[in-house]
């Protein structure tokens, strides 16, 4: 299993949404952190950067994966999160 580490940024996004939707993303990334080819389907490369985006319904999460550790970017709606 990978160590999950959340940026400010991604926590703050956390606790303004509704609680079901961070608990959703969560287990979504702890899913991802135990076997990411569970996931396989959500996650893609980004490109022009090192990270990944792993996709929640309607929510992206940008990770940065280095080895046994998942680096939480940021959290946020489909069209803004890339910017």
């Amino acid at each position: 299993m990978k160590t999950v580490t959340y940026r400010k940024s991604a926590l703050k996004v956390l606790q303004r949404m509704p609680r079901p939707e961070a608990k959703r993303i969560q287990a979504k990334i702890k899913a991802y952190a135990e076997d990411p080819a569970s996931q396989r389907n959500n996650v893609k490369a980004l490109k022009g950067s090192d990270y990944i985006r792993l996709r929640v319904g309607d929510w992206r999460v940008i990770i940065d994966e280095r080895g046994d550790v998942l680096d939480i970017i940021n959290i946020g709606a489909r069209g803004g999160v890339y910017q």
